[in-house]
């Protein structure tokens, strides 16, 4: 459970979010963080790859009797925006993201929460790692980069993703 967040719900959401606070991962560095999502994939038994530009996939197979669902992608991206105040020292390649509960809501002491694209990020590997969800074939789409030009996005090849379903986890626009 989370030190910070902890007692947050969906709890499974909520301890991915906190962790990957304390991994830095601004665009161009996001090793640590895909180091991180393929150990999620790995303690939980699930197929995943990388493609040549770093992009993963993870694929869940369906519920027991949903395995003829049509197969769901939920997609996001790895890398969030370094902003900090002018009177914060923070190095983003380095310090960990300083998260706290401010009330409802959840906040960074000085920076960027990295909630664009990780809350996205953790709510994807919620769902992967969830044993109480009865689902079709689901997989989990994280690209590199997104937030200087979509290059992870750009760069993904036919058939790295097998889903005919994809739900944009970076989007704050109904439609």
């Amino acid at each position: 459970m989370g030190e910070v967040l902890g007692g947050l719900k969906p709890e499974l959401l909520w301890n991915h979010f906190e962790e990957m606070c304390r991994i830095p991962h601004p665009s161009r560095h996001e090793a640590k963080i895909a180091d991180y999502v393929m150990s999620v994939a790995k303690k939980n038994n699930l197929e995943s790859s990388r493609d040549e530009f770093g992009n993963i996939i993870i694929r869940k197979p369906a519920t027991p009797g949903k395995e003829n669902l049509t197969p769901v992608v939920m997609q996001g991206h790895l890398d969030m925006v370094p902003e900090k105040n002018s009177d914060v020292v923070h190095d983003f390649e380095k310090d960990p993201i300083k998260c706290y509960v401010d009330g409802d809501w959840v906040k960074a002491k000085g920076t960027t929460l990295g909630s664009d694209n990780g809350i996205g990020v953790a709510a994807a590997l919620a769902v992967m790692e969830s044993k109480d969800l009865e689902h079709g074939p689901v997989e989990a789409l994280f690209t590199l980069d997104e937030e200087t030009g979509l290059f992870g996005a750009q760069a993904l090849k036919p058939g790295f993703v097998n889903g005919k379903i994809l739900l944009n986890l970076d989007s704050e626009e109904d439609g």
